[in-house]
């Protein structure tokens, strides 16, 4: 089908709540994406993120084909092989990272309702209802995510939204403490905010935010769906300041390209009883050998190792571009956020045109995410091109 067919069918038919780009991605393999009429990018998107290992890896590919002709799907409500084998590669990776003696694992089908399990596990372990998000902080569009999501132009139009939420100031102690209560079930952040600007906290911070959770009883939630799996040069954001959460959420590139959400927690939390939670598709036997084909891949391809040095190089890189259009690069490993002083919008369509395809992040901000397996050369020519276009 031509790009014309492809629209006019979409625009038929569409909910209307995403906005698209005037382009049919139809094609991709590893850092590459093509489009309907041929024309080919360098994805510095991962798909929003959820293109860790690149698209159609072969090991992934392949253990998704082999589980397609035995069992797709297979509830909960039943013990699973490939199930159980995915359980124990992920706490595997967890408990030693995180400093967890054991954990349970609740799987979804993405990261917003990995956070729906994450604040009703919080409700009911601690029989209390106030939960504190982060200024800035983005979790979800499901109604509970979206009470603890700050942008008031996803929220506005869903309000009254859940009660007793509250949004502190993210990486200022001095407001959580002023927050956080006896009352107070969880505190809710992200150690990088991508959605709300590629923001970084300090390492003091997160300390002490674990120090006032263990004070007043509350859970330390790290909503790591954006951050995880390697993407800040870590496997877990976290353990770029020794943070020990309480739970992680876990999406997007969990899954390899397949819907996967995952909330996992210290066993010393509690656990949810029989029917208090559930989810028809989650933990489903073939997203399950996909994200332990992911592990797997992360390993034998030292994709963090990977991530920590290429996402230093291209910071490096980027600033030294030394744009009067530039007010700032920031981030962590290969999540970049280049704070502009003019609207992102026109610099975006200008890239694309151009064969590179990057993200918003908020109206100023330009936000790299590109595959951790993208080459070397292909982050040398997106460099190039960057330039370029400032440079206009």
């Amino acid at each position: 089908m031509n790009y014309t067919d492809i629209e006019q069918i979409e625009a038929t038919y569409n909910s209307g709540g995403v906005g698209r780009r005037p382009i049919a991605l139809v094609k991709a393999q590893g850092a590459r994406l093509w489009d309907s009429e041929g024309n080919e990018y360098i994805d510095c998107a991962a798909a929003q993120g959820w293109a860790n290992v690149g698209h159609s890896h072969p090991t992934v590919t392949a253990a998704i084909q082999r589980q397609l002709e035995t069992l797709v799907a297979s509830q909960e409500s039943s013990y699973n092989d490939q199930r159980a084998l995915w359980m124990q590669a992920l706490a595997d990776t967890l408990n030693p990272r995180l400093n967890w003696a054991d954990c349970y694992i609740h799987p979804s089908n993405s990261g917003t309702e990995a956070n729906e399990a994450a604040l009703k596990l919080a409700r009911f372990v601690t029989r209390r209802t106030e939960i504190i998000a982060m200024v800035r902080g983005f979790h979800g569009r499901t109604m509970g995510a979206l009470s603890t999501t700050w942008n008031k132009k996803y929220r506005i139009p869903f309000e009254p939204l859940i009660p007793e939420i509250t949004h502190v100031p993210y990486n200022n102690i001095d407001k959580l403490s002023a927050a956080i209560s006896d009352k107070t079930a969880a505190v809710l952040v992200e150690i990088v905010q991508g959605e709300g600007g590629v923001h970084l906290g300090d390492e003091e911070y997160f300390q002490k935010m674990r120090q006032l959770c263990d004070q007043h009883g509350a859970l330390l939630i790290v909503d790591e769906i954006q951050t995880g799996v390697g993407r800040t040069g870590k496997w877990f954001a976290s353990e770029h300041h020794g943070l020990t959460p309480d739970v992680i959420t876990l999406g997007k590139s969990i899954g390899g390209g397949l819907p996967m959400g995952v909330t996992a927690w210290q066993t010393k939390v509690g656990r949810f009883k029989p029917g208090t939670h559930g989810s028809t598709f989650g933990g489903n036997p073939l997203a399950c050998v996909a994200s332990r084909a992911v592990i797997e891949v992360m390993a034998e391809e030292q994709l963090v190792e990977r991530a920590a040095y290429l996402g230093g190089w291209l910071m490096d890189e980027i600033s030294a571009l030394d744009s009067p259009k530039i007010r700032e690069v920031r981030g962590l490993g290969l999540m970049i956020g280049i704070q502009l002083k003019n609207k992102v919008t026109p610099i975006l369509q200008q890239l694309i045109a151009q064969g590179v395809w990057a993200l918003p992040a908020g109206l100023n901000v330009l936000r790299l995410l590109p595959p951790l397996t993208i080459e070397q050369d292909d982050l040398k020519h997106v460099v190039k091109t960057l330039g370029e276009v400032l440079g206009k």
